[in-house]
């Protein structure tokens, strides 16, 4: 029997390993997808332990002190996760965030124990930018920005590589990973180039937003990925393909984790499932073992 955990989030595993075999053998692929999910906690994506992980980072790395007041940007899933991070914590959060964001999700965020800062929709993400970054510079804060930090990068790196390749037996080919804020491509794709003999990694991305490939930032229907800027977490280096996948085929692919797996995988995994699922059909890859990073939890 395991033993009872002390809190929720250690009884949840950053990332836990499932072969979708009858999903492989429905589509008859190559060779059998691993599916890593990482949407087990709170907020039903990746970005529940790391948040928290990003911020005991910077506690350790002398940026982030005891009481110190945090502000970041946005109301999505990272903004709900890093509320709960800074109560758990005891960090005064403030998040900054376009006046177009529905009355229902501000006072969710003020009931988990957020301030809530507006800016002109006009504006766009820049405006929400320069004021949570000026309300920082006045009280002395400290800024998170998920797309552009070094702890998020280094969460992944301590935490989610050593803990997948522990959990694959040190064997890997390829990996697949969908680019959001872009720590975990970054980070465990560093960890792996270097500790598991150079897998390959593949990003993810929209069809309809595809700014890593080329292409242009367009409106898509993968909550998660595709934030229509190259995020500067985001290192090119150890990307050895990049994969488009069309939102129509995400949300198609999930619904049959769903339905084959009993995976209740949201539109970002099922980018990422897709992409892997192109990866295991071609006969070229028969015998290797691929894994596609699930991030994000449907509600169903």
């Amino acid at each position: 029997m395991s033993p009872i955990a002390s809190e929720f989030l250690d009884a949840t595993p950053v990332v836990r390993l499932v072969q979708l075999n009858e999903y492989s053998r429905r589509l008859q692929l190559a060779t059998p997808v691993i599916a890593g999910i990482m949407f087990d906690g709170a907020t039903g994506s990746c970005v529940d332990h790391v948040t928290e992980g990003m911020l005991l980072l910077a506690v350790q790395g002398g940026a982030l002190f005891p009481d110190m007041p945090v502000y970041s940007v946005g109301s999505g899933s990272f903004g709900l996760a890093l509320a709960l991070a800074c109560r758990r914590l005891g960090h005064p959060l403030t998040l900054v965030m376009s006046a177009a964001v529905e009355q229902d999700r501000r006072v969710m965020l003020r009931g988990m124990g957020a301030d809530v800062v507006t800016t002109n929709p006009l504006y766009g993400r820049d405006g929400q930018l320069k004021e949570a970054l000026r309300l920082t510079q006045e009280t002395g804060g400290y800024f998170v920005d998920p797309f552009d930090n070094e702890y998020n990068v280094a969460f992944h790196k301590k935490v989610t590589g050593p803990m997948l390749l522990k959990g694959l037996g040190g064997k890997v080919d390829i990996v697949v990973i969908g680019v959001g804020t872009s720590g975990t491509l970054t980070g465990v794709g560093e960890y792996l180039k270097a500790w598991a003999g150079n897998p390959k990694i593949v990003a993810v991305e929209p069809h309809e937003c595809s700014v890593l490939s080329g292409g242009f930032a367009g409106k898509h229907y993968i909550p998660g990925l595709g934030a229509g800027f190259i995020p500067g977490n985001y290192n090119p280096y150890i990307v050895d393909e990049i994969i488009r996948v069309p939102s129509l085929e995400a949300q198609r692919t999930a619904s049959n984790l769903l339905l084959n797996e009993g995976i209740a995988a949201g539109v970002a995994s099922g980018a990422v499932a897709c992409a892997a699922t192109q990866l295991a059909a071609l006969p070229e890859n028969a015998g290797k073992r691929i894994v596609a990073l699930l991030p994000t939890r449907q509600e169903i």
